[in-house]
């Protein structure tokens, strides 16, 4: 058994440090939201219900985060962000409104085609060099568009057509059953019983489900934003509150939680390379490989369901996460932060702020990582006793 005490305290420091270190899109200056920040850039929250055309404003952030959060998925967040911005803003300049009217996006393809590649390339050659040095690569091998294909259309249609056609085709279906709303997206989201189970339909639904133009980890970014950074959910129910949605996990996580020895003290070694979650040899310059998403499903045989965090974990199961109906008789690993971070101050959102902070910023892939400025180095065991943690595995 491990101490529930020690893994606790490591959680709340990285919550600690992601509170401190929040990490939103940057969409205060975005043409379409000019008028919903104030000076400071803070969200006029009191104003989310009123109409900005047929939709609230709710609705419109709303599509925007679903997209941003599509797109968010690639080698480096910053250039994403910035092109996602860019394309954005230079399309409703010139009146392809695709938030308002997503339908602009497909009548105008030719434009919205040629500003996305236009952009992408502006941005290489601002980013290529840095993103090259930052992650011991080469400025050529840059490329925002996922699975690095150079295809600008088939990019432009599957990232960007399919997360705005969700809108479309809901107010589409209101209109046939005689229905409307001025917040379609919003309602259906908020129609599911909790965040977790709102994010594994944004990916699984038949008819609204964006396949796999999106993955577990993106979709569970979805709900991060939704409920914790914009807090646009207008439920106030704990199935909809800070920990109700898994954490997102990414290369970030599975870095900074295997460096640290948080992952080791859930499940063993041979456990990890059995799942495929550690791949002998096939990381960057044959280092071993951490693929945390092979996690998902993966139970830990060292918290005890009956234990402290495990009687915690029931709860989250069957009232937040709305996962299970009765109290579950295992831990799953992908959920049991939710389960640590229950009775502190802090959420997932803090949690995965501060992961991707601390992943960015310290624990970078590589070899030379920053861990004598990382903030939570005392609580590494890499760091402390372990040097292998860090020296032989990469994402």
């Amino acid at each position: 058994m491990n101490d529930e005490r020690k893994l606790t305290e490591l959680l709340v420091k990285i919550a600690e440090v992601g509170k401190q270190n929040p990490s939103p899109p940057l969409i205060a200056d975005l043409f379409p939201f000019r008028h919903y920040f104030d000076a400071n850039g803070v969200l006029l929250r009191d104003k989310l219900s009123e109409n900005d055309g047929l939709w609230t404003r709710r609705e419109i952030l709303t599509r925007f985060l679903y997209l941003q959060a599509v797109l968010d998925q690639g080698p480096d967040i910053v250039g994403i962000r910035q092109l996602t911005k860019d394309v954005t803003n230079l399309l409703y300049t010139k009146e392809i409104r695709i938030l308002h009217r997503p339908l602009d996006f497909f009548k105008e393809v030719g434009i919205s085609v040629d500003e996305i590649g236009q952009t992408h390339e502006a941005i290489k050659l601002l980013r290529a060099v840095d993103w090259a040095k930052e992650n011991k690569s080469k400025p050529e091998r840059y490329n925002l568009f996922m699975d690095n294909t150079k295809q600008v259309l088939g990019y432009a249609v599957y990232r960007w057509g399919v997360p705005l056609a969700v809108p479309y085709l809901l107010e589409k279906d209101l209109k046939v059953n005689g229905k409307e709303s001025s917040e379609p997206l919003v309602d259906y989201l908020e129609g599911y019983s909790s965040s977790e189970m709102m994010s594994q339909a944004m990916k699984d639904h038949e008819r609204y489900g964006l396949g796999k133009a999106i993955g577990d980890k993106a979709a569970h970014l979805f709900a991060k934003w939704y409920v914790h950074t914009f807090a646009l959910s207008r439920r106030t129910d704990i199935a909809w509150s800070g920990l109700s949605y898994e954490l997102p996990l990414d290369s970030n996580v599975g870095r900074v939680l295997f460096r640290t020895g948080f992952l080791l003290e859930l499940a063993t070694l041979d456990d990890y390379e059995k799942w495929d979650v550690i791949q002998v040899g096939k990381g960057k310059g044959g280092e071993n490989y951490i693929r945390v998403t092979n996690l998902r499903g993966r139970k830990t045989g060292t918290i005890a369901i009956n234990s402290e965090v495990g009687l915690k974990y029931k709860t989250i199961a069957v009232q937040y996460l709305k996962t299970h109906k009765i109290a579950p008789k295992s831990v799953e690993i992908q959920r049991v932060f939710n389960a640590f971070l229950k009775g502190t101050q802090y959420e997932i959102g803090h949690l995965d702020d501060g992961i991707v902070h601390i992943g960015t910023v310290y624990c970078r892939n590589h070899e030379t990582p920053n861990c004598k400025q990382c903030p939570i180095n005392k609580l590494c065991l890499g760091y402390q006793k372990q040097s292998e943690l860090i020296n032989d595995y990469r994402t």
